[in-house]
């Protein structure tokens, strides 16, 4: 349970909310390398942590985020032209490339000095993981100090593939991110989709999963890292059940990923941008270091197709106010919820607690013991940052790559702490 202040410190990111401040000192995931794939290609329209901005590939392949509004008239640079290394607003053909300086000014008499004093907002980026990344504390020539970028925690190697399914959420990106730490839902809300089965671990395919475990009730235990926090969730397996456990392992690396236990074709992960306050991108991600799952029958199978599932803006087709066309047949045939694909069951329960749910009604109990670390943590993280401390996650020397999920039967005399550690080398389980 959180107190108002609590819970507005936790969600609120806009203006000069800490939430948000502290999250500009992270590189953020701005949208998906595939959406600037092409040099001149469309404008991407992005909004982060209430800030409105145009990701665009330059003439050279250069990679730009800036402002979406031009500052001569405040036009939407979206519709502009991506040419000869910059972007053209349509209304007066002011013209910035992507450090957001202007290289033409049409409209303007040939002896001005006004495209000298113009620089428009345009912020550092990086590529990696299958992300355009962006960091929103540091304007490109303000002299200020840029962190350096490192690769995210799925990416392992220059080799790693990865698929990603986007959703938009319309609800606060805490919200979203406490679905991927609670372990317990799974086994009811996706019940139809992972189901058990006497299997050594978790299997995948194109359609379902099977998992060694009947257990609805697991035992979570949490641990606190420089990063963030990893915590296990203990089961009951269905064979051996008194001499082992059935152990999976989710990690979140603070403030945006989550690293969810791998079977035996990819490794999950989830990614959650805070658009404003009450709107979230929801990126899905299969990674693997050798084929994984094709990005296409991962999407289908996430019901995140563009053009199916979703518009071109990646809001969903199945929404609240047509109760994500749940399907009341499939439910009296077995289907448990009679919503298409695991995030879209996810969003309904998310989305249906409101933009900012209140947290102080709510009444918690043993299986949201990683949920309520969740919120003590990153509570008191944007409290010592608003009072000068380094951003939670900014300072830890953990190598990103070291990083990953886990899931195994052991014996019940393990430490699951011991396990797949982040200091350690490759974890066998680490969706080879």
């Amino acid at each position: 349970m959180l107190t108002a202040e609590e819970n507005d410190l936790l969600c609120r990111v806009e203006g000069d909310a800490p939430m948000g401040r502290m999250m500009r000192r992270h590189w953020i995931p701005a949208c998906m390398s595939e959406e600037v794939a092409e040099p001149d290609g469309d404008p991407v329209r992005l909004r982060l942590l209430g800030e409105d901005l145009i990701a665009f590939r330059d003439s050279k392949g250069r990679l730009g985020v800036i402002g979406e509004y031009c500052p001569h008239r405040r036009a939407s640079l979206v519709f502009a032209r991506n040419e000869e290394c910059g972007l053209r607003c349509l209304y007066h053909g002011w013209k910035f490339d992507v450090e957001g300086k202007v290289t033409d000014m049409p409209s303007e008499p040939p002896d001005s000095k006004l495209k000298e004093r113009v620089r428009h907002t345009a912020y550092p980026t990086r590529e990696a993981g299958g992300f355009v990344w962006v960091y929103m504390d540091a304007r490109i020539g303000d002299g200020a100090a840029v962190p350096e970028f490192r690769p995210p925690p799925w990416a392992k190697s220059a080799t790693t593939r990865v698929g990603i399914a986007k959703m938009h959420v319309a609800a606060n990106w805490a919200q979203v991110l406490e679905g991927a730490i609670d372990s317990a839902h799974s086994s009811s809300l996706h019940s139809s989709n992972i189901r058990p089965a006497k299997v050594a671990q978790t299997m995948a395919t194109e359609t379902v999963a099977t998992r060694p475990s009947t257990d609805k009730a697991p035992r979570l235990q949490v641990q606190q890292t420089e990063f963030g926090m990893r915590y296990a969730a203990i089961r009951r397996p269905i064979t051996n059940a008194d001499t082992h456990d059935y152990v999976r392992i989710t990690v979140f690396v603070a403030p945006f990923v989550v690293m969810i236990p791998p079977n035996n074709v990819y490794a999950p992960v989830q990614v959650t941008v805070p658009m404003d306050d009450t709107n979230t991108m929801f990126y899905f991600l299969n990674t693997s270091e050798t084929a994984g799952l094709d990005p296409e029958v991962w999407r289908k199978r996430s019901g995140a197709r563009v053009g199916v599932d979703l518009d071109e803006n990646y809001r969903k087709k199945r929404t609240f106010e047509n109760r994500y066309l749940q399907d009341r047949k499939a439910m009296k045939l077995g289907d448990f919820t009679g919503i298409y694909g695991i995030p879209t069951q996810d969003m309904a329960m998310w989305e249906t607690m409101g933009g900012i749910a209140d947290r102080s009604k709510e009444i918690l109990g043993a299986s949201d013991v990683a949920i309520v670390q969740f919120r003590r943590m990153m509570v008191e993280a944007v409290r010592a940052f608003r009072d000068g401390d380094p951003p939670i996650g900014s300072a830890d020397a953990v190598p990103r790559t070291s990083i990953r999920a886990f899931e195994d039967i052991v014996p019940k005399s393990t430490d699951w702490r011991d396990l797949a550690r982040p200091d350690e080398g490759p974890a066998s389980q680490a969706a080879e």
